[in-house]
């Protein structure tokens, strides 16, 4: 009886104990949350604590320890970027972190603490954990009776997948090894759309060479161009058989890594049955397994032999592992492949996402799907409003993925014209036009979740996946209107510069050979040019130094001008050295007097250089010629006064009774004529007196009116006023400048 009493407070003791243990590790993940979100209130605010430096090279281990405040100051600054020059630190904001994430930082702190309980009490508990979020898997995303594995690396699950088919297709490879391989070669079929990369690290894995894998190529005719071709899959599968390989597994898309297309799985599934391989398939359309309504294409999954699932990237929630879910009879050769972790601790990956989970509830993830898939409807609805914008989906109604580009046919649809011919390399300008909007997007409004893919058929595009980002950024319908918003405001932009930049082609070999146009196809914007000036007599060393030298300091001084027009060297984009690289232009802007500018400021960089270049020789040869003026006029004083005169104490009592009027004239050097003037002028008008220099020389003939930027054609929609300005500026080309602090606004169309 007292045994079993002192049993029963021991246990009561215990569960007290660990009852305080595990709200003591959720106090500790609050108060680390709070420490790294009042370090970025600081940031943000201006002010800042004690500094906790770093550097970028390792030092030893301190003697001291350190509290835990001051430790996670110090990861705050090494997420900041903070230097210790004192220098302002980068701030970087953390994604969003919501409630459900936090239970997913708190199921990895849990991890650690029941990892060391005693080995039948976790037995129990990882074995309930596993259990419970296999279940909940299946269930929500109907795949009956199916195991689960969770792995971090979300290629792992197919890995051991593959190991699996290899155990049970090779009944000696548990004992043989990779000996029995060679009887019948294994190949794995994979989709030409699948993700880079994906074969190769599985051939790595298994220790298979790459003649194992044979990539399937897609639809060419009919069907979606990202879709796996069966028929030519069947045709491969034959032909394998016919030569002594053995037909192992199939990997297969349920939402293509770049353009979200899902393939044909229920014939893949008829083909795999009837050559028995295992199905494996993979994508970001399976989360919609969990909806209600799911098209016929997407269930066909549910009848794979496995498919692998991120639900921690689909849900927001961080460091959450990625989960295979698969059939398979033997459990022995499932724990042989390692799908079946043999560890208790190993379950314990499951721990975060088996809290989150529940946080969730069924509904909680089914909205946050559905949330999803919302916001890539309303996308796609908003862009067939915007001209010069094509879309690309599989589905109308229920692609979660939106691609969507800007046309050259559209755009020239739009304007009842044509842009045919406006340059060679047609397909890499576009290509470089939606890089650079995908770029603005993303910048313009981040939490979009907007990037860039590079597509084989429709080239560059920008793409908006939200079930693999809005839960991480916190996308919301007012950012698809913001985005929609920012995208009207671009695209004439884009269109206007498409339409100019023939025309500013045809500027610039006007200016030649002075002013080169430079072919550059991956430059967003109207066109790269290089100032080069005659080089007679120079080395090839000395000309490339003058290349350098005049187009950085015409750079500089474009970028100094009052315009809207940005102008860059480039170096990013282009393989030309020395070049000048002019970004997008409205419809407005006079092209003419663009380039005009341009070779203007650069002719008279070329001037100032060779002014600067005689310089030496200028004042050398002034020299030379004021001390003969002044010799000469020493000896016409000489003449004139008399040698009495010249005497010290004579000449002053001469002078004294009888005062001469000396005729002789000073003399003032002119550095920028190079020439010794009279200051006759000088001494009678108190001013100097000579012709206007060239900087005070009035620049350009023509007027601009109040309000008119610079290259802005004076009545925007008139090609006669344009041309009139175009014509007045060749006359004068260097440019006018607008005073400063005048406020300047563009003309309404």
């Amino acid at each position: 009886m007292l045994s079993a009493e002192c049993s029963d407070a021991s246990s009561h003791t215990s569960s007290m104990m660990v009852d305080s243990t595990l709200t003591q590790v959720g106090k500790n993940l609050n108060e680390a949350m709070r420490i790294l979100g009042d370090g970025q209130g600081e940031l943000e605010s201006g002010t800042r604590r004690q500094h906790f430096g770093s550097t970028g090279i390792p030092g030893p281990l301190q003697g001291d320890g350190q509290d835990v405040s001051t430790l996670l100051h110090l990861v705050h600054n090494l997420i900041n970027d903070e230097e210790e020059d004192g220098e302002k630190p980068t701030l970087h904001r953390l994604l969003n972190v919501g409630e459900q994430g936090h239970m997913a930082l708190l199921g990895h702190s849990l991890a650690a603490y029941i990892s060391v309980l005693d080995r039948e009490r976790l037995r129990k508990l990882t074995t309930r954990i596993l259990s419970d979020t296999t279940m909940w898997l299946c269930r929500l995303f109907r795949y009956e009776n199916g195991s689960a594995c969770f792995h971090d690396d979300d290629r792992d699950g197919l890995v051991k997948v593959c190991r699996l088919v290899i155990n049970a297709r090779y009944q000696e490879y548990a004992s043989e090894g990779y000996t029995v391989l060679s009887s019948k070669q294994p190949i794995i079929y994979q989709s030409a759309s699948c993700r880079p990369g994906l074969a190769q690290h599985l051939c790595t894995q298994l220790g298979l060479p790459l003649s194992s894998l044979c990539t399937v190529p897609c639809n060419t005719v009919f069907g979606s161009q990202h879709q796996m071709d069966v028929a030519l899959l069947e045709k491969l599968i034959k032909e394998d058989k016919e030569a002594g390989k053995l037909p192992l597994l199939l990997i297969a898309n349920a939402g293509t890594p770049g353009a979200g297309h899902t393939d044909k799985l229920g014939r893949l599934r008829d083909l795999c049955d009837q050559y028995s391989l295992w199905l494996h398939v993979e994508g970001v359309n399976l989360a919609t397994l969990a909806l209600g309504e799911v098209t016929s294409a997407i269930m066909a999954a549910t009848r794979s032999d496995s498919m692998t699932l991120t639900p921690g990237q689909w849900l927001g929630l961080p460091a959450v592992t990625a989960v295979t879910l698969y059939r398979h009879e033997d459990p022995a050769l499932s724990l042989a492949a390692g799908l079946t972790p043999s560890q208790p601790v190993d379950k314990l990956r499951a721990l975060p996402l088996w809290l989150s989970l529940q946080h969730l509830g069924h509904s909680g993830v089914v909205q946050k799907f559905r949330h999803a898939t919302s916001l890539s409807q309303q996308l796609l609805q908003k862009l067939k409003c915007v001209t010069s914008i094509k879309t690309s989906v599989e589905d109308e109604l229920k692609s979660p993925v939106v691609l969507f580009k800007f046309s050259q046919e559209m755009s020239a649809a739009s304007r009842e014209g044509s842009v045919e011919g406006f340059c060679a390399g047609e397909k890499e300008v576009l290509d470089a036009f939606n890089r650079w909007l995908g770029e603005q997007l993303a910048q313009l409004v981040p939490t979009s979740g907007v990037d860039v893919v590079e597509l084989e058929e429709e080239g560059t595009c920008v793409r908006f996946s939200p079930l693999v980002t809005a839960a991480v950024l916190g996308t919301q319908q007012e950012d698809v209107e913001d985005l929609v918003v920012k995208l009207m405001e671009v695209v004439p932009v884009m269109d206007s510069t498409l339409c100019l930049i023939q025309d500013f082609r045809e500027q610039t070999h006007r200016h030649s050979p002075s002013l080169r146009y430079i072919e550059e196809h991956s430059w967003p914007g109207l066109g790269a040019v290089r100032y080069e000036p005659q080089a007679d007599g120079m080395d090839e060393i000395r000309r490339k130094q003058e290349l350098e030298k005049i187009n950085t300091e015409l750079l500089k001084k474009l970028q100094e001008l009052d315009t809207d027009i940005i102008f860059s060297s480039g170096s990013e984009f282009g393989r030309e050295e020395d070049c000048i690289f002019v970004g997008m232009v409205t419809e407005d802007v006079d092209v003419c007097e663009l380039v005009d500018t341009i070779a203007a400021l650069g002719r008279d960089i070329v001037e100032s250089g060779r002014l600067l270049e005689n310089m030496t020789e200028v004042v050398r040869k002034g020299i030379l010629e004021a001390e003969l003026q002044l010799q000469k006029a020493n000896e016409e004083k000489l003449i004139e006064e008399g040698m009495l005169r010249q005497l010290p104490l004579v000449g002053s009592v001469l002078n004294w009774f009888s005062p001469v009027q000396s005729s002789i004239k000073g003399r003032t050097f002119n550095l920028a004529a190079g020439s010794l003037d009279s200051t006759e002028v000088t001494y009678s008008t108190k001013a100097q007196a000579g012709k206007l220099s060239l900087q005070d020389a009035p620049t350009s003939s023509s007027k601009r009116l109040p309000g008119q930027r610079l290259f802005q054609r004076s009545g925007a929609g008139s090609d006669s006023i344009s041309e009139t300005s175009s014509i007045g500026q060749a006359e004068e080309p260097t440019k006018e400048m607008q005073p400063e602090g005048q406020e300047v606004k563009q003309s309404s169309r």
